[in-house]
């Protein structure tokens, strides 16, 4: 997985003739270079896994939002747009890599694989009926992070022989931010997070007073919508449920 982290010194090697100039790389980028499927520093990031949705904006602009959950303690950061225009959702994606970049937190897209490569974002997230993981990889290359949504065992499994690099796996309690969530229970949650060597993440009507259920299930991190911007003080609620997902 390749983020923008800010260059440091090239250093220069020399074999015989030949020279060679190679970057450290630091974070995420470092832990993950040898395989992007494998890494402590991923699933760290996975912890506290915010989406975005225009419907809580209330006035605020998405990036004040974004900005306000990552100060809280998100760390990690999906752009997801149903109903914006191209144009539009292509602006929005640019302002929120560069926030999330200067922050060092992973950023990626839901669904839209050309919005992604466009804005050189850390990857993307495609769901059961979008495009296949196999084909999202062929398009952003071997270092961008993949997500995949599933729900049963047998979707997991086929995600990760694709290449997927995480997987958000729900709807584990009832929710109102996508109609069409299917419902997926605690054995069936702990089944995946056993069947799977990638990170997963919770995904479904996830708030403050229901994560701590979902301890003892194997997660890497939770997934949340509107336990984070449906608030007023986004930064505060967001700093609640940080601390409270490192319990889990």
């Amino acid at each position: 997985m390749k983020l923008d982290s800010a260059e440091i010194a090239g250093k220069t090697e020399t074999r015989g003739e030949q020279k060679t100039v190679a970057s450290p790389k630091s974070g995420l980028e470092q832990e993950t270079a040898a395989s992007p499927r494998s890494g402590r520093a991923l699933r760290e990031a996975l912890r506290l896994y915010a989406v975005t949705d225009r419907h809580w904006l209330n006035g605020r602009t998405l990036v004040e939002c974004v900005e306000q959950a990552v100060e809280g303690g998100a760390t990690f950061v999906q752009l997801r747009e149903k109903d914006l225009g191209q144009k539009e959702f292509l602006n929005e994606a640019r302002a929120l890599k560069k926030l999330c970049a200067a922050r060092a937190v992973p950023f990626v897209v839901n669904d839209n694989v050309m919005i992604a490569k466009e804005v050189c974002a850390d990857g993307v997230h495609v769901g059961q009926s979008d495009m296949a993981c196999l084909e999202a990889r062929r398009l952003l290359g071997p270092e961008k992070i993949i997500g995949v949504s599933a729900c049963t065992v047998e979707q997991a499994l086929l995600a990760e022989r694709q290449g997927a690099d995480y997987l958000g796996v729900g709807a584990v309690f009832a929710t109102g931010s996508k109609a069409d969530a299917e419902s997926v229970s605690f054995e069936t949650l702990k089944a995946i997070c056993r069947a799977v060597k990638i990170p997963v993440v919770a995904i479904g009507g996830i708030s403050a007073g229901n994560v701590h259920k979902l301890e003892g299930s194997g997660i890497a991190g939770v997934s949340v919508i509107s336990a984070i911007f449906a608030n007023d003080d986004i930064r505060a609620a967001t700093k609640i449920l940080a601390e409270l997902c490192k319990k889990i």
